[in-house]
């Protein structure tokens, strides 16, 4: 397949680039600053950002899939919402139909009918991004934002790091 990913450069988006190419894909990285991808064998890097208007259609015609992963910088964590809305209309425009959207923990239950955002275990320097995650979501939900497309919103667990693949992970779903 072919698989754009906005965000390659970063931690999240980085190891979705190397976990694709490692599975034969052709991976076209996208990143403000490219020079931080590790292009090779599958992996192209590519200048973009996701508020040029033109840019991302250009770089999604073509691809089979495209995994959205980029993060906004501190103190902007609300653009992810306009970002993603311009990201999904290139997809749709470039004929892509196949979006998966790095979301963040904030949505997933921790007890019945309680959010890990709503629950008050969160660090307070992390409600940021996690409601602006959550916002997301709850719009993909709610509206037609994801309209025409096969989204997919891949919570990660509520704390990540960089360390070493494992092979191991637990699948679940919301309906």
């Amino acid at each position: 397949m072919r698989v754009v990913v906005v965000g390659g450069s970063g931690m999240v988006g980085s190891r979705v680039v190397k976990e694709l190419a490692l599975r034969g894909h052709q991976v076209i990285a996208v990143a403000r600053n490219p020079e931080k991808i590790v292009a090779g064998a599958g992996v192209s890097a590519v200048k973009g950002d996701l508020n040029d208007a033109a840019g991302p259609e250009n770089t999604l015609r073509g691809a089979d899939a495209v995994v959205s992963a980029p993060k906004p910088p501190q103190g902007q964590e609300q653009e992810v919402i306009p970002a993603s809305g311009a990201l999904l209309d290139a997809a749709r425009k470039a004929g892509v139909k196949r979006v998966i959207v790095v979301g963040g923990a904030a949505s997933l239950f921790v007890a019945p009918g309680v959010t890990l955002l709503s629950s008050g275990h969160l660090p307070a320097e992390w409600h940021p991004i996690a409601k602006a995650h959550a916002d997301l979501l709850d719009l993909l939900r709610t509206t037609d934002l994801g309209a025409g497309l096969d989204w997919t919103d891949f919570s990660p667990a509520g704390f990540i790091q960089p360390g070493e693949r494992t092979g191991k992970f637990r699948v679940g779903k919301t309906s």
